[in-house]
């Protein structure tokens, strides 16, 4: 298997919602922006599907001795050997690739977040430096990509949250805020529990309606002149309302299943989404 096809593998198996919104980006950039989604995949499952932290460090640390040798010339990972292969310049992003893993290193230490501030400080290495890597990969003016494309990965991250919420919480990983779960009365215990109660509906609603309100704003903000180059990020935002607007239509039933699109429902909508 050549470095291509691991990634593919990783990043966006047929039927996945990456598989379809990267089908809509220019041909040309389909091998580095799938290079990116296959390492915050390796990433995400460094920490997520790590039961011990011990461990997950470990590994952390591998992949921070491995983007640095990626930044010098010498990658051994197929991820790395992709992106060195296809990253115009690998030293620049450097930083961006470090602040994203610095970013999933906070969940072998964080397991629940104050408020909205301190769950922020995580979205935005997890979600908005992403966003800016794969904006960058694309734009015509890669100088100002993170301007707007910050916001639009941090977005993305606060509706995975609303899907996720259940399977999050069997991991031990709650990301809605403390105080706005004290606020609705919901304890991280019904969460654990997948105990549905008015104040859990009336929660997600509200981190719904937040989600959805950062999706709009966030997509509409891209520059016009970008908006053909972003295909990718725009199908993932598309994707992501249609999700929210299912599991609302559900009465958000997300404690006890993950609800999803079906694979020609994910086609149509990323392919309208151009």
């Amino acid at each position: 298997m050549n470095f291509d096809e691991y990634c593919q593998q990783k990043a966006a198996p047929p039927g996945s919602s990456t598989y379809y919104a990267l089908r809509q980006s220019p041909a040309a950039s389909q091998p580095l922006l799938t290079a990116l989604f296959a390492l915050r995949r390796e990433l995400e499952e460094t920490v997520k599907e790590t039961s011990d932290p011990a461990i997950g460090r470990t590994k952390l640390a591998w992949w921070q001795n491995e983007l640095a040798s990626l930044a010098g010339g010498s990658p051994s990972h197929p991820v790395s050997n992709a992106l060195a292969a296809y990253l115009p310049d690998v030293k620049a992003e450097y930083p961006a690739l470090q602040a994203l893993l610095g970013g999933f290193e906070m969940d072998l230490d964080q397991a629940r977040y104050l408020d909205y501030p301190n769950l922020r400080r995580y979205i935005q290495s997890v979600g908005g430096a992403f966003a800016g890597l794969v904006a960058r990969a694309s734009a015509k003016d890669k100088a100002q990509a993170s301007n707007w494309a910050a916001p639009l990965g941090e977005a993305l991250m606060l509706a995975q949250f609303v899907v996720e919420t259940g399977n999050d919480a069997r991991h031990g990983r709650i990301y809605i805020p403390v105080d706005e779960m004290q606020r609705f009365n919901v304890p991280a215990a019904d969460l654990i529990n997948r105990k549905y109660t008015d104040g859990f509906t009336e929660l997600m609603r509200f981190e719904t309606k937040r989600a959805r309100d950062a999706l709009t704003v966030a997509v509409g903000a891209i520059p016009a002149n970008e908006r053909r180059t972003q295909r990718t990020l725009i199908a993932h935002v598309a994707l992501a309302l249609a999700l929210l607007d299912e599991i609302e239509r559900d009465g958000y039933h997300v404690l006890h299943q993950q609800i999803g699109l079906t694979p020609i429902r994910k086609l149509w909508i990323a392919w309208r989404a151009r």
